[in-house]
């Protein structure tokens, strides 16, 4: 699922390599609109009768996409360090299928290590009781609990957390890098 992802990721990358100098920040309103110039972007890479990147600027999920990326100060992420600062790898891996494929697993890690910041804690899913269950004979009362045990067995728990490091995630603002411009790419 992860690599998928990754592949995904890798190809939207290219796909809007440089997009970030072809925004505009229109500040005649209260709140910011921030617009893309999809005829500079199209026509700096050559791209004009290209019937399917047209396609993919118009629509509404690449209007999202403006909207949500488009402010210059935000949270970064994986994305905007593959358009960023990836650029020349991602365009050296074309001709080397198994440079291309250990690039793919190592974003699939980052994907992997982003959505499971602490992934030795595991939460077993308790399957639920089938239907007539509580009419079984053989199945044995739930014992009493014993609460010194259950408030030993906290303490230990809150001992142990406090001496290992806080799981934050790095939700912190920043300049959003541009990346090269956009005339540096050229497609076919």
């Amino acid at each position: 699922d992860k690599e998928v992802r990754a592949i995904f990721l890798r190809l939207f990358a290219q796909l809007f390599q440089g997009y970030r100098s072809c925004l505009q920040l229109i500040r005649i309103h209260a709140e910011p609109v921030i617009h893309f110039h999809k005829a500079a972007f199209l026509g700096q890479r050559g791209l004009i009768e290209n019937d399917f990147l047209t396609k993919v600027l118009n629509g509404m999920a690449f209007a999202g996409f403006v909207s949500e990326r488009g402010p210059p100060f935000r949270a970064c992420d994986l994305f905007d360090e593959l358009v960023a600062f990836e650029v020349e790898r991602i365009k050296a891996e074309e001709g080397n299928p198994p440079k291309m494929i250990k690039h793919v697993r190592e974003l699939a890690e980052q994907l992997f290590k982003n959505e499971n910041p602490n992934p030795h804690i595991a939460f077993q899913k308790v399957p639920r009781p089938t239907e007539g269950s509580h009419l079984r004979v053989h199945i044995l009362p739930f014992p009493r609990i014993n609460e010194s045990r259950v408030q030993e067995l906290l303490q230990e728990g809150l001992a142990r957390s406090q001496g290992a490091p806080a799981a934050t995630r790095g939700d912190k603002k920043c300049v959003v890098p541009a990346g090269p411009p956009v005339g540096m790419f050229t497609c076919s």
